[in-house]
C-alpha cells in the first residue's frame, strides 16, 4: 500500500476580501513521489506550497503532513522538518558556503563535528567542490548558489522537500544540469519532492505526477503521459498546446 505523506483535503485560501488564491483543493502526495505543480502566474501554486509548509494559514479544509494535522504541528518544528528551496537560492551572503549548509543544523543545536561531516556529505550530494566550502556565495555562479540552496534544505535529512521555482532564474544549460542533479538527489534520498515550476517541459520531465492549476483549482492531477494523451479539460488541452 502506498504511504501518503501529504494529504490536502478541500483546502481554500483567500487573501483580502475577494482574492481566492486556493479554491477547494484536494491532493494526496505519496512517499517518495516527485510532484510538480504548474499553471499560469497567480493560479495559486506558490500559495499551496506555503500552506503545506505552514507559512500561510488556510481558511477551510485540512492538511495532514506526515500523518499529523496542521493544527497539531508546532510551526517552527514543521518548517525544520521540511526542506524549502526558493528561486535565487536565498543564501546568507555573509556566511560561507559551509555555514549556509550548516545553518539549520546550527540553530537546532547539532554538534559541530556532525555539522562538519554533514556539510561534506551535502557538498558531494549536490556536486559542490570541497574547496568551495569556505568561499562566500558571491563568488559562486548562479547554478552553484542554487545547489548550495538545495544542500541547505537537505541538511536535516527531511522526508519532504518543497521547491518554489528554484530554477526559474537560470539559463537553459545550467537549468538542465540542475534538473538532472535534482533527479539524482531525489533518487538517492528517497524524499518526497513537491516542486512549483512555470515550465511545462520541466514539469513533465521531473514529475512522477503533475498538478496543473488554474484560478486556484486543480484542473488535472495525473502522470505526464496521461495528461499528454488525455487532457481532462479543454483548458488543459489549450494550456499544453500553448507550450
Amino acid at each position: 500500500m502506498v504511504e501518503t505523506v501529504i494529504k490536502i483535503a478541500g483546502v481554500s485560501k483567500t487573501y483580502g476580501e475577494n482574492k481566492l488564491a486556493v479554491d477547494n483543493v484536494s491532493l494526496s502526495i505519496a512517499k517518495g513521489e516527485f510532484l510538480t505543480i504548474i499553471g499560469p502566474s497567480g493560479c495559486g501554486k506558490t500559495t499551496l506550497l506555503r500552506l503545506i509548509n505552514g507559512l500561510a494559514d488556510f481558511d477551510s479544509g485540512n492538511i495532514l503532513v506526515m500523518n499529523r494535522h496542521m493544527h497539531e504541528w508546532d510551526k517552527v518544528q514543521l518548517r525544520r522538518s521540511i526542506g524549502y528551496v526558493i528561486q535565487n537560492a536565498g543564501l546568507f551572503p555573509h556566511l560561507s558556503v559551509k555555514q549556509n549548509m550548516q545553518f539549520v543544523m546550527s540553530i537546532s543545536g547539532i554538534d559541530e563535528d556532525i555539522q562538519e561531516k554533514r556539510a561534506h556529505e551535502l557538498a558531494d550530494l549536490v556536486e559542490i567542490a570541497v574547496s568551495q566550502l569556505d568561499e562566500f556565495p558571491g563568488s559562486l555562479s548562479g547554478g552553484q548558489q542554487q545547489r548550495v540552496g538545495v544542500a541547505r534544505a537537505l541538511a536535516m535529512k527531511p522526508q519532504i522537500m518543497l521547491l518554489d521555482e528554484p530554477l526559474g532564474a537560470l539559463d537553459n544549460v545550467t537549468r538542465r544540469k540542475i534538473q538532472i542533479g535534482l533527479q539524482k538527489i531525489h533518487n538517492k534520498t528517497g524524499a518526497t519532492f513537491v516542486m512549483v515550476t512555470h515550465d511545462l517541459k520541466e514539469a513533465f520531465t521531473l514529475g512522477t505526477r503533475v498538478a496543473i492549476m488554474n484560478k486556484g483549482r486543480i484542473e488535472q492531477f495525473d502522470t505526464p503521459d496521461n495528461i499528454r494523451e488525455k487532457p481532462a479539460t479543454d483548458w488543459v488541452n489549450q494550456f499544453i498546446l500553448d507550450y
